[in-house]
Parts: structure tokens; C-alpha cells; sequence
């Protein structure tokens, strides 16, 4: 016997089903904020069925190997076929412990998640935070690889590479902005509703736990640059664009998703204040920065 769960997340529906005797809690504690009691109401963004497995995967048949990518829990591959995507995720040492199966819209999903392995909540969470991050491309929404902080009536970004200092900032915002606190530190969601964009907590908050269902507008989006001076600089049209891009989550490969990707940026920099920030990690930079901001709030 099988039992649904239903997640909202960013106002998305999904559905993830597994046997009843697995329980959803203990393997997706970051989601438990995201539990919907009303599965009935909207669209699903897509159905997940998750099927356990000892040792004994699937075996991949007849693929094309598209991406790989790395992160803290190993080597995940993205293989296409005709009609479907396939991910697997490995360990450092090169073990195939988990494998996703989805239809390139990403609405129809099968995670085979080890059980016997000590990651595999983590892996089931990781797999569908993938699939996430690809489905909601088609409805004018995006996950970005940024810390978000919130001040009770807008959201703020910061974006930039691996160790520019985006918790750092974040937390120096905390510190020196009255009534600001923490959306997301890894993955917020940035979704299109007319002419605002507005910023969504979810359940994949990177190292920092803050898995909050809660949205805000937007009121600015910043890349950080580390520097000896703070200086900010507003960005428009195309520089904008650059500067969001690398931050976005989407298949390289996937023109379709990608021309969604660019459709929904470009709406994005229209309507939210985007700048670079040249900065050191004090009081200064939070100050400078946020009054850029909220010049036109």
C-alpha cells in the first residue's frame, strides 16, 4: 500500500507517494512546512512515486550522457532519452546509490532511493529539488542559488559564487537592518504574479536550516563582489540579465527549459532593482546596500 503527500511550495502542488510503512517526516524533515492538507485544490506541478530499493537499481539502457555535476553528497549525471530524463546520483566513490526517472516536462517522476544507505532522505530530498528546479520553469518561475532575507514587508537577495559571502551578508543584514530576517540561504524560489516578482521560502536551505512558508516582493537582487571598498552599482537591460544567469537553475542542455529560463529573467529585470555590490563583510556595505534598495520601494 502506497500513501500521498502533498507539498506547496511557492503556491507549486506536488505530490510525492510512497509505501506506508516509510515514514515522510523522518526522510523530508525540511518539508514539513510545506505540507498541504488540502491536496485537491490546483494543478500538480508533477506526481512523484517513490520506490525503495536494496542494492538492486534499474539498469540504465540505451542513454546519452548530457551533464554532471557535483556537490556535497557526490557525482550526479543526467542521461537523456527519447521520450525521458534520467539522474543518477553516486557517491565519491563512484557507486550508483539513487536513481531519478522523469518525462522532460518533469511531471511524472520515480526516485529509487536506496534505503539501506544513511543519505537517502537527503538524497530523495536533492533528487527532488532537481526536478523542482526544472518544472517550475515552465510556469514563469525560477530556483536561484542565493541567500534571501526579508525586512516583514520585502525580500532582498544576494547572489554570487561559492564563497563571495552571501550567508555572510545575510547575516550582517540580521544584524543591522530592524525587523530583518532570513527566507532562504540557498535555494529561494522567484516566481511572476503580473508585474511582481515575489520571493518564496522552501524546503532546500543549504547548510543554514530555514525552511519557511512564507513569500514577500521583491524589492532588490544583488551580486556580490568581495572588495577592499564598498561600492554598488545598479545594473539594467542586458547587465542585469549577466548578472542573475549563473545563479538560475536549469538543464544546459534543454533548450526548451532554458528559453523559459531566459523569458521569465527578462520579465525578472524589468521589474526588480538589480545591482553589484563591491564589498567588504561589515556594517557599511549592509547600510549602502539596502539604502540602494529601497530607493524605489
Amino acid at each position: 500500500m502506497t500513501k500521498e503527500y502533498c507539498f506547496r511550495i511557492a503556491d507549486f502542488l506536488l505530490s510525492v507517494r510512497m509505501p506506508d510503512n516509510m515514514n515522510v517526516d523522518r526522510l523530508l524533515p525540511s518539508f514539513r512546512a510545506f505540507r498541504s492538507e488540502s491536496p485537491q485544490e490546483g494543478e500538480r506541478l508533477f506526481d512523484c512515486d517513490v520506490l525503495p530499493v536494496g542494492d538492486a537499481l534499474p539498469v540504465i539502457l540505451s542513454e546519452e550522457l548530457l551533464e554532471t555535476a557535483e556537490n556535497e553528497m557526490g557525482l550526479i549525471r543526467l542521461y537523456g532519452r527519447s521520450e525521458e530524463y534520467v539522474l543518477t546520483l553516486a557517491s565519491h566513490s563512484g557507486d550508483v546509490c539513487h536513481i531519478l526517472q522523469t518525462d522532460k516536462a518533469f511531471t511524472r517522476l520515480k526516485a529509487f532511493i536506496r534505503m539501506n544507505r544513511t543519505e537517502a532522505g537527503h538524497a530523495l530530498s536533492s533528487l527532488l529539488r532537481i526536478a523542482y528546479s526544472q518544472a517550475i520553469l515552465y510556469h514563469h518561475a525560477v530556483s536561484v542559488h542565493s541567500a534571501a532575507v526579508h525586512d516583514g514587508t520585502y525580500a532582498y537577495l544576494f547572489m554570487g559564487k561559492s564563497g563571495t559571502g552571501k550567508s555572510t551578508h545575510a547575516a550582517l543584514w540580521r544584524e543591522y537592518i530592524p525587523g530583518c530576517g532570513l527566507l532562504n540561504d540557498d535555494n529561494p524560489t522567484l516566481r511572476l504574479a503580473g508585474n511582481e516578482v515575489r520571493a518564496y521560502g522552501t524546503p532546500w536551505s543549504g547548510k543554514t536550516p530555514c525552511y519557511k512558508q512564507l513569500s514577500f516582493p521583491v524589492a532588490g537582487i544583488v551580486r556580490l563582489q568581495q572588495a577592499p571598498h564598498n561600492k554598488f552599482h545598479q545594473e539594467n537591460d542586458t547587465d542585469a540579465f549577466i548578472a542573475l544567469y549563473p545563479g538560475c537553475s536549469f538543464l544546459h542542455k534543454d533548450p526548451i527549459l532554458h528559453n523559459r529560463l531566459c523569458e521569465t529573467l527578462i520579465r525578472v529585470v524589468q521589474s526588480v532593482r538589480v545591482g553589484v555590490l563591491e564589498c567588504r563583510p561589515d556594517s557599511e556595505a549592509v547600510r549602502l546596500c539596502h539604502q540602494e534598495l529601497i530607493k524605489h520601494t
